[in-house]
């Protein structure tokens, strides 16, 4: 069980959101209570009607009808006054919702890398969708509805005492008895509370791996068993959201009911064995009247409690998010000059147990081109992540420029080193879009880095050509396409240092020529780093280190590796024998 302490931290830091909207939260609080005075004095109104004119029957028209004008005018006031103040709320409301997403997203946009490792995405978008949209309730309905009930029930109880001090007392008999079902209800429903947040973020992350993995779910027929996982998801959620309602069930609405009863009993039975005229007819009624009224703010108030609880689980969820360690820069804004590259003694591990680099040592003079190759799992990729700098070296340093690479800004950093990666990421937008990405490039630029990288033809034959927008991801561009595409995002300003991670992987052979001579004439002004399957195209390397199993094995120019006879003239000669092979099938294929 967690008691309010222990939801208050959350609740406060939820609540201070609401501090640039205090204005409009101040006149929708003033709102609130003219309104409640307004509303409890219909019944008081009556109550002289009955006692003052009722009783001693007399009906003088001017009374009567000012009565009434008064009473019907009360009751509009109450009705505009909450219109507004509901306004109110809902605008403060939507100002904090958005703050927060901004703020989360914010969050998610500055983790490291290794976060979203093992952080799956749906869960990430639970908490900057589903989740702030519950903390919105928290000011709509249960900020709004605490402030209301209160401002209600405060003005009834001054209404009972001034008609009668006695029956006053027997009506608050009821707040005590409220008070332990709220507790009891707490209790037990925060618990289930948390339940349905977590099988929410499930079925959420559930449909994103199935959007995100469609082809793969249809080619293998796997539709059926996601179906049912994604069914036992959903199942789960309704059970939990099936508690919340059976404990809503019993301990809200027909407790409270109860209570009430009991106490009007006690009302009639004080009325019953009072004297006549101690306790006039006019003040009883006023009496059940405001019963009746109390009844509904104490079970509001009690209802609230299940979404106040919501509201705080969320809370905690998207304030987890915001309150992860961010990805760290230095702060030296200096921008790369050179572009050298030194790596002394480094060693890297994902996970404590198992290192995927170890005493790694590279130097790259100023333009120069290194490339690194080996087998799938060799760490080739690895080295290249922490070149950019997206995670921490378990162990050693690298050096760009001589300068410690986590001393480097963010903007240092990114402007000088960029990596063009084997399976790019294509935005659902334009050709201009993709390219420039946001920065200040002019539609010439764009055009020319098209042009180097072969894909200006295909631009110009679109409807809108730079302009056309491409489909989620990149659909309706193919694989190498959009190598090339991420190509032109690097070649458009050019960096100091550039990595090509299997970038030319899925190109044709005409198109990788044209973009080597691209490569070739930027040399003169960047360092390239090159991971290559194919290693035909890294011959011309300056130097060329061969990863294996997490360790540098061999390293030289591409004549010196082959003449050591070592594994790299083992993965060239593989390499020779795939290419022979694929050339005599297609000279079969041709005379057949």
């Amino acid at each position: 069980m967690r008691n309010f302490g222990q939801l208050w931290p959350t609740l406060k830091r939820l609540l201070a959101y609401g501090k640039p909207w205090r204005k409009p939260l101040s006149m929708a609080v003033v709102m609130l209570w003219v309104a409640a005075a307004a509303e409890v004095s219909g019944p008081a109104l009556i109550s002289y009607f009955i006692d003052n004119l009722v009783a001693q029957h007399r009906m003088p028209l001017a009374l009567v009808s000012g009565l009434a004008a008064v009473y019907l005018l009360l009751q509009l006031l109450a009705a505009g006054l909450h219109y507004w103040q509901s306004l109110l709320f809902n605008e403060a409301a939507v100002g904090v919702v958005q703050q927060l997403r901004t703020d989360a997203m914010d969050a998610a946009l500055r983790q490291p890398l290794g976060a979203f490792d093992t952080q799956p995405v749906g869960q990430l978008i639970s908490r900057v969708t589903n989740d702030t949209e519950v903390i919105r309730d928290l000011y709509v309905t249960v900020v709004a509805t605490v402030l209301r009930s209160a401002a209600l029930v405060g003005a009834m109880l001054v209404a009972m005492f001034s008609l009668d001090w006695r029956m006053a007392l027997v009506a608050i008999t009821i707040f005590p008895a409220v008070l332990i079902v709220m507790l009891i209800y707490q209790r037990y429903s925060t618990p289930i509370v948390r339940r349905v947040r977590a099988y929410l973020a499930d079925i959420n992350d559930g449909f994103n791996e199935v959007i995100n993995g469609m082809s793969v779910i249809q080619q293998f027929r796997q539709q059926a068993r996601f179906g049912e996982r994604m069914n036992e998801a959903s199942h789960s959620h309704y059970l939990a959201r099936m508690q919340t309602l059976r404990l809503d069930g019993f301990l809200l609405r027909p407790l409270l009911s109860l209570f009430s009863a009991l106490v009007l009993c006690g009302l009639l039975m004080l009325f019953g064995f009072t004297s006549v005229g101690t306790i006039e007819v006019g003040v009883l009624y006023a009496f059940i009247s405001y019963l009746g009224r109390l009844n509904e703010p104490l079970i509001e108030l009690t209802t609230q409690q299940s979404m106040l609880q919501q509201a705080v689980v969320a809370g905690e969820r998207v304030f987890e998010l915001m309150d992860r360690p961010r990805q760290n820069y230095g702060d030296d804004k200096r921008p790369l000059q050179s572009g050298s590259i030194d790596v002394d003694n480094v060693s890297f591990a994902y996970r404590d147990d198992r290192l995927v680099l170890q005493d790694i040592d590279l130097h790259v003079p100023s333009r120069h081109f290194v490339a690194l190759v080996g087998h799938t799992g060799s760490g080739k990729s690895t080295l290249a992540n922490l070149l950019m700098g997206y995670y921490p070296l378990t162990r050693g340093e690298i050096r760009l420029d001589g300068r410690p690479l986590q001393s480097l800004s963010h903007g240092a950093l990114r402007k000088g080193v960029a990596m063009v990666q084997q399976d790019p990421v294509v935005l659902a937008d334009s050709f201009f879009a993709n390219v420039t990405l946001g920065r200040d490039i002019s539609e010439e630029q764009v055009w020319q880095a098209l042009e180097t990288v072969q894909l200006a033809e295909l631009a110009r034959g679109m409807a809108q050509g730079i302009h056309t927008r491409l489909g989620e991801q990149g659909n309706n561009l193919s694989v190498g396409q959009k190598q090339l595409l991420a190509m032109a995002r690097v070649l458009v300003e050019t960096p100091q240092i550039l990595i090509l991670d299997e970038a030319t992987a899925n190109i044709d052979s005409g198109t990788e020529q044209a973009i080597q001579q691209a490569l070739a004439a930027i040399r003169e002004h960047t360092t390239l780093v090159v991971i290559a399957h194919r290693l035909s195209t890294i011959v011309e390397a300056d130097t060329i280190m061969v990863l294996h199993r997490g360790q540098a094995v061999e390293r030289g120019t591409h004549q010196e590796l082959l003449a050591a006879k070592g594994r790299y003239w083992q993965m060239y000669q593989l390499q020779l024998a795939g290419e022979e092979l694929e050339a005599s099938e297609r000279e079969e294929s041709l005379i057949a």
